[in-house]
């Protein structure tokens, strides 16, 4: 292919001439996989947790030739890695000018290519398509039609004078239009039994066939598609005949270490970006807000069959952040650095994202308030051993009492670590030697609650304000 800058082919007879090769798309991804595994280069970027089992056995279907199912609960990357798969696309394919199903200019398959060539010969003018064209996708719902998926007679073309017979009356459907490509069926389970009986020539025989027409065309398509285990058994299910047609089936997972979720949450979290303000996540919340997610994953409140999203720690984080702004403003301060308090805003976006196993009404509030408590503990406890935080609670035995608050300022809570000397030494462990007066605030709060949680310290809160005094 032409290197950049360089004009590319226009005819057919430039293509020959430039010794441009065709190659089956399923050869194309693994050359350009194998190129870059050999560089060393990532195959997915910007997917993370998968590089000891998901991405191993995507490499082997792709090196393989396999066609892929992916299955796995919501918020697992499924999409993601599906789009992912274009970037191993050659970056430009010639066509046949004019050609709905990406013509081969060396193979044409279509009535309106064939002609062309015919006509033309040598002549015949070349376009050129990138990646992003050859990528079809859809969103399998129960109304989804053969016509929608393969073909159907264009009522237009006939009206033009056409005859039926005639195959430029068809229109196509998505499958052949992505010729050449990478065709993803998002939610295949949702897909009706009769229609997916459509696909089985796609992905075996590599052809279509549209209604009674004798029309077959020869496509050259990877197929990958998606499917939550939910869904799989009970909303639908994959006919067995299609299952068999798929070359590897992948199983997804939700991030198996607390790291691996902070790092997906800074990477997905839209960034909070207000002039005057700086913000920033200490570590030991960033924890809090990924070990939550992870607790719902095992808690036999949640329902589980239907997962839990790492949607949920990216909402979270970003709900923490805009609480911790709006106190901020508020305060009139310009270091947003979230904080105890602020927790209690993750309710709201909380909620909308798991379903709470519960005959009561009225406990979901209780679930997700009993699931902040038990991740703040448990990041306390693996940052800050009790025994370490004695001095601090012969500080509250002595009758010290703290409050806290939305309407308390940073500053004010920072000079708690002069009243108090023995905070000194964890909060600036917490916050890694920022002795800034929002980062000293946010450390304070989590250890004042950390004790608390552990049964140190005594806490009477209400209305956005919490007060902490010894036992």
């Amino acid at each position: 292919m032409p290197s950049s800058g360089i004009p590319r082919p226009a005819t057919l007879g430039e293509l020959r001439e430039s010794g441009w090769e065709s190659v089956p798309v399923k050869e194309e991804l693994r050359r350009n996989a194998v190129a870059r595994i050999v560089a060393g280069e990532p195959m997915f970027p910007g997917v993370l947790g998968y590089e000891d089992t998901v991405l191993p056995q995507l490499e082997n279907a792709l090196l393989a030739g396999h066609d892929v199912i992916f299955l796995g609960e919501r918020g697992q990357a499924k999409t993601r890695m599906i789009r992912a798969l274009v970037g191993l696309l050659d970056e430009a394919l010639p066509i046949v000018f004019g050609s709905e199903i990406n013509d081969d200019p060396f193979n044409p398959v279509s009535a309106h290519a064939r002609a062309a060539i015919a006509e033309h010969g040598d002549a015949t003018p070349i376009s050129w398509i990138g990646q992003d064209q050859r990528f079809g996708e859809k969103l399998a719902t129960p109304d989804t039609s053969i016509a929608d998926l393969i073909g159907e007679v264009d009522p237009i073309k006939v009206a033009e004078g056409r005859y039926l017979s005639d195959e430029l009356t068809l229109h196509y459907g998505l499958v052949p239009r992505t010729n050449r490509g990478i065709f993803a069926i998002n939610e295949l389970p949702d897909l009706a039994e009769r229609i997916q009986v459509g696909l089985l020539n796609v992905l075996e025989e590599r052809d279509v066939q549209v209604r009674g027409y004798k029309v077959r065309l020869p496509l050259d398509i990877y197929l990958v598609a998606s499917a939550n285990p939910e869904d799989y058994t009970n909303r639908g299910r994959i006919i067995t005949p299609l299952k068999d047609r798929f070359g590897s089936q992948i199983r997804t997972h939700y991030p198996l270490d607390v790291e691996t979720e902070v790092a997906i949450a800074e990477q997905e979290s839209t960034p909070f970006a207000v002039p005057g303000l700086r913000v920033s996540v200490p570590p030991f919340l960033a924890d809090v807000v990924a070990t939550l997610s992870h607790l719902a994953r095992q808690s036999p409140h949640v329902n589980q069959r239907s997962g839990v999203s790492v949607r949920l720690t990216v909402a979270n984080q970003e709900t923490l952040v805009a609480n911790a702004a709006r106190r901020a403003l508020r305060l009139g301060e310009t270091d947003v650095v979230p904080r105890i308090i602020d927790l209690e805003a993750l309710a709201s976006s909380t909620q909308g994202k798991i379903e709470i196993e519960s005959v009561d009404e009225g406990r979901d509030g209780q679930v997700v308030e009993h699931l902040l408590r038990a991740a703040v503990l448990t990041v306390f406890r693996d940052r800050l051993p009790i025994d370490r935080l004695r001095p601090v609670l012969e500080a509250f035995e002595g009758g010290e009492v703290v409050h806290t608050g939305e309407d308390v300022t940073a500053a004010t809570e920072a000079a708690l670590v002069e009243r108090i000397p023995a905070l000194r030494e964890p909060v600036l462990e917490l916050t890694g030697g920022d002795e800034s007066p929002a980062a000293i605030a946010s450390a304070v709060e989590f250890v004042l609650e950390g004790l608390h949680l552990s049964k140190r310290l005594n806490k009477d809160a209400a209305a956005g304000k919490a007060t902490y005094r010894g036992r």
